[in-house]
């Protein structure tokens, strides 16, 4: 699929069909992740990948009762390894917009593979790291659930104008 046609049909899926996520596919979404960029190419992020049925139950209650969540058969939990104090000299986390920068990798890899997916920031990381065995000093980020939309899945949205958010050489929005 174009690019630009990825980024044009791409939208947030909460609602998967009960059908597994084939490896090949998997592997390429993950592959994009990992040939994402970050700064100083300290490459921080790392990802869980929850197919486990019962984890991704688990995982429900862990993003305040998204069912969807666990319905999707994938779930992949963006971490870091970074310095969750590491500042970029704009002033943002490192590890913040590095991990975005993954995510989004992932989503858009997902939507080129004929697949759904949804960024979830409802959730609450410490049950996360206990469902999952993850480590206190590792950052949990973001959870991407991961399929094949259902038919009853959302379109996209619309969006605002191009003139309602672009400004060339100075603000005047």
């Amino acid at each position: 699929m174009d690019f630009y046609d990825v980024v044009k049909t791409r939208f947030s899926v909460r609602a998967y069909e009960d059908r597994p996520v084939e490896r090949e596919k998997l592997d390429r979404i993950l592959e994009a992740a990992r040939l994402a960029p970050s700064a100083k190419n300290l490459q921080e992020c790392c990802y869980v990948v929850v197919t486990d049925r019962e984890k991704r139950e688990q995982l429900i209650s862990a993003a305040a009762g998204q069912r969807f969540v666990g319905q999707a058969p994938v779930v992949i939990v963006c971490c870091s390894t970074g310095d969750k104090d590491s500042l970029m000299r704009c002033g943002h986390s490192r590890y913040t917009i590095d991990s975005g920068i993954a995510i989004e990798h992932l989503a858009l890899a997902a939507a080129a593979e004929g697949l759904g997916s949804c960024w979830i920031g409802s959730f609450y990381p410490d049950q996360v790291r206990e469902i999952l065995n993850i480590p206190e000093d590792i950052e949990v980020v973001e959870l991407l659930p991961i399929g094949y939309p259902s038919p009853e899945a959302q379109s996209v949205r619309g969006r605002k104008d191009i003139e309602e958010i672009v400004c060339y050489d100075t603000w005047s929005l």
